[in-house]
C-alpha cells in the first residue's frame, strides 16, 4: 500500500477505489473512523459467513459501534461495544450467541487490537411477525 501527502491530508488508492483521509471529515475519513469500521466490518462478515455456512436464516443484521476514546491520551480508542441486532423468524438467540463469540475469534481486525482496545460485542433478536 502506497500513501501520498496532500494539502489537508492523505490519499490511497486501491482495486476498489480512492481513499481520502483527514482530520478534517469534510475531507475524507478520520483515522479513527476508518479503525472502527474494519473492526465493526471484520465482525460482521465473519459473523454472516458463520451465519450462512451454518445456513441460519435471518432477515438482516445491524451493527451499531459506541466508541470511548481518551482525549487525554492522545485521544485514543479504549473500547469499541459493537451491538449486532439480528432481525429474523423464529431465531434461536443461543445459537446466534455462541455464534457471534465463535466470529469475534476469527475476526482478524478484533483479534489484532485485543490487546490494546476492549472490543464488546452483544446481541439483540428482534423476532419478525409475519
Amino acid at each position: 500500500m502506497d500513501f501520498y501527502i496532500k494539502e489537508d491530508g492523505v490519499r490511497t488508492s486501491f482495486e476498489y477505489g480512492q481513499l481520502d483521509i483527514s482530520g478534517d471529515e469534510s475531507i475524507g475519513f478520520r483515522p479513527y473512523q476508518l479503525m472502527v469500521a474494519s473492526i465493526a466490518g471484520c465482525s460482521i462478515g465473519v459473523y454472516r459467513k458463520i451465519l450462512n455456512k451454518q445456513k441460519i436464516s435471518y432477515e438482516d443484521i445491524i451493527v451499531t459501534a459506541d466508541v470511548k476514546r481518551n482525549y487525554e491520551e492522545a485521544n485514543r480508542i479504549e473500547s469499541i461495544h459493537l451491538h449486532f441486532v439480528v432481525k429474523g423468524y423464529r431465531l434461536n438467540q443461543d445459537k446466534l450467541l455462541k455464534n457471534l463469540e465463535i466470529s469475534s475469534k476469527n475476526c482478524s481486525m478484533v483479534q489484532s487490537v485485543k490487546d490494546s482496545i476492549k472490543v464488546e460485542e452483544t446481541l439483540e433478536c428482534l423476532e419478525l411477525s409475519k
